[in-house]
């Protein structure tokens, strides 16, 4: 068995982008895990406020995780105000120690909004600590973690499909799933139901099976393998 995580910016960003994987690898019994650095509540449509719709958000995330037998996580940082520092850094970084993933998905370093490039940078630094000894400043042993890089629509600039992750199995489960999700199934400035999961059949074309998600990675990754898929 081997654990996924994928951290997010707010909650639905790992869901949507990595999600039909998850969805994919949870059937065949691995653990997932999904971690969303903010809540996104600062989506609240207009009948919640920004508190009750946090609230909300964390409740789908929990839903989503439950459906694929896996555990959400959701950091009290506010959306929007995602801070660049060591505590946050640190609070990833004792997740990866605590959960020691076989894989780790987060992402792409360039995008149109600030709090995913920033997770990105935190991601990235903080599988780096996860792995060294730290002495105190991170608690639990040291666990190091491939990090790849979704395909998520707000994160374009730059970014190459360069693995294409079979979902197929998972594909009818995930879309239940993501259905929680209130801003997925009724926002008025993005179809995000729409657009990811006729992604899946586009990807999938192009890497041969039914369904896909597709991942970028830094260039030294390209001379390794990604095993298990």
């Amino acid at each position: 068995m081997k654990t996924l995580m994928s951290i997010g910016a707010h909650v639905g960003d790992a869901e949507l982008s990595t999600g039909c994987v998850l969805a994919h690898q949870s059937l065949k019994g691995d653990k997932i895990i999904t971690v969303a650095l903010t809540a996104g509540e600062r989506g609240n449509p207009k009948h919640l406020s920004v508190a009750d719709y946090r609230k909300q958000k964390v409740k789908e995330a929990q839903e989503f995780a439950k459906m694929l037998k896996g555990e959400a996580i959701v950091l009290d940082y506010p959306d929007g105000e995602l801070p660049d520092n060591d505590e946050v850094r640190v609070q990833v970084a004792n997740l990866i120690r605590q959960y020691r993933p076989h894989y780790l998905f987060t992402h792409w370093e360039k995008s149109m909004h600030k709090d995913h490039a920033l997770t990105h940078k935190i991601v990235v630094e903080a599988a780096f600590w996860a792995a060294l000894d730290m002495g105190d400043k991170i608690t639990g042993t040291p666990h190091w973690a491939p990090v790849y890089f979704s395909e998520n629509w707000e994160d374009r600039e730059g970014f190459e499909p360069y693995l294409f992750v079979n979902c197929t199995d998972g594909y009818e489960l995930w879309k239940e799933a993501i259905s929680q999700h209130w801003f997925i199934m009724n926002s008025p400035s993005f179809r995000y139901f729409d657009y990811y999961t006729h992604l899946t059949v586009v990807r999938g074309c192009l890497g041969k099976f039914k369904h896909a998600q597709c991942f970028n990675v830094k260039n030294y990754q390209k001379f390794t393998k990604m095993d298990g898929f």
